[in-house]
């Protein structure tokens, strides 16, 4: 059977868990890092060794790094679907996968721990204030994208994935928006998430 370490609250496992859901995948997953520790142990690093989550075991291939694992899924279980095989059209969705990871996430990580992992008299005020505006202009590009599209490759991809998991704590994290852009388009895409039930069952739950 299918296994995936890595405990539910982390992103990085929620876009694993989608794309599992999205596939129709059965699977067991084992709580692994945070409080509950075991990602430091020989045995998970024997399996990544970098001791992050989340790794897979889908007998006896042992894959890392949540976007590769979400492609993983996709190819191996949706392809023409979640992973399309049309070279372009996966392009177009990879590069958000990409963009999620070199662009929008130094900002987002500045906010969500900020607000959500850190004790109030320990926070880094400023630094989560220079990054709420800066990380909502990173965002607009994405809401410009989406003006003439449901999804960031037209058709729901494994590219709406890791910045869908993302864009749930963007617009959940409870900082000040009234001089923010409203991005219309990007909130339009997160609602049309919510309406798939593998989004709401491993992404949109309370931040811890």
């Amino acid at each position: 059977m299918l296994k995936i370490y890595g405990r539910a609250d982390s992103i990085n496992v929620q876009k694993a868990l989608w794309a599992a859901g999205e596939c129709g995948l059965t699977y067991e997953r084992i709580d692994v890092g945070g409080a509950f520790g075991g990602n430091d142990q020989p045995w998970y690093r024997a399996m990544n060794p970098n001791g992050v989550v989340p790794t897979i075991d889908d007998d006896g291939y042992v894959l890392w790094e949540s976007n590769s694992i979400v492609r993983y899924f996709g190819a191996r279980h949706a392809a023409g679907s979640l992973w399309p095989t049309d070279p372009r059209v996966r392009g177009e969705a990879e590069r958000w996968m990409d963009w999620q990871l070199s662009t929008i996430q130094e900002g987002m990580r500045t906010l969500f721990w900020g607000w959500i992992r850190t004790a109030p008299d320990k926070r880094d005020l400023p630094a989560m204030e220079a990054a709420r505006p800066a990380t909502a202009a990173l965002w607009q590009r994405l809401d410009r994208h989406l003006m003439d599209r449901a999804y960031v490759a037209g058709d729901f991809t494994v590219g709406d994935i890791p910045v869908g998991a993302m864009c749930y704590r963007w617009l959940n994290l409870p900082f000040r928006r009234d001089d923010l852009p409203e991005m219309p388009h990007l909130r339009a895409w997160y609602e049309r998430l919510l309406q798939r039930p593998a989004y709401r069952a491993h992404v949109a739950l309370p931040m811890t």
